[in-house]
């Protein structure tokens, strides 16, 4: 866990997409030589080549898989960015089914051109991990929120503040996968999930908490400062 005395990055796949890519090369490759030996004329083969070569390239940049450090020892009141993308909502919202009350939240699109891995956007105590299924709506409307599949992670922090981090699958995307775990600690720098093709995350945070980022700004999981609690 943590790993904050390394300020290095590396870029890997991620392990939710080495069984797919894997099996898509073989698959690829034994129709491309298919094609080769089947016909007098290149021309199928090139094509084939071509098209599928792109889409693997577009699959690889997907699956890939950033390993990052916050480079700030100090991450108390820290709530770091939990996904590459923009953000698409800075908003008070009344949340009826943790909190009961009015929450700051702030909410990050990912295209198909982000990192999909999710990171824990701050330190603490997992409290509860939730999935729901629902409606496939376009993950940068509003209702995506309520009515789309989506997984809760509840965090805890030190000092007790909750904050809640809610991966939200999009018209596209058809599955989430969640590693948090219940009664687990957790921390920046630590992969939260993994959320396939277009999607959201969003995080809600207790009013009078410092935005620190701005709607339609850019973010980069792990570290972008989107928020700094009380």
């Amino acid at each position: 866990m943590g790993g904050k005395l390394k300020k290095i990055k590396k870029i890997r796949i991620h392990r939710e997409g080495t069984k797919t890519l894997f099996l898509s090369a073989l698959v690829l490759v034994a129709v491309a030589l298919v094609l080769l030996y089947s016909f007098e004329n290149n021309l199928p083969f090139i094509l084939f080549v071509a098209v599928f070569g792109i889409l693997y390239c577009i699959a690889l940049n997907f699956y890939r898989c950033p390993i990052r450090y916050f480079a700030d020892e100090d991450t108390d009141k820290i709530v770091v960015a939990p996904a590459d993308g923009h953000i698409v909502v800075i908003e008070e919202v009344e949340e009826n089914e943790y909190f009961h009350d009015r929450r700051l939240m702030v909410s990050i699109f990912m295209s198909l051109w982000n990192v999909h891995a999710n990171w824990f956007p701050v330190d603490g105590k997992v409290v509860s991990v939730k999935h729901q299924n629902g409606k496939w709506h376009k993950a940068w409307l509003p209702k995506a929120s309520e009515e789309n599949e989506r997984a809760d992670t509840l965090i805890e922090t030190a000092d007790g503040t909750r904050v809640l981090c809610r991966q939200i699958a999009g018209a596209v995307a058809r599955r989430i996968v969640t590693y948090a775990k219940e009664d687990e600690e957790c921390y920046i720098d630590e992969h939260l999930g993994f959320i396939k093709l277009g999607s959201r995350v969003d995080v809600f945070l207790p009013l009078g908490t410092e935005v620190c980022v701005t709607m339609g700004q850019a973010t980069v999981g792990d570290q972008t400062v989107i928020a700094k609690l009380k």
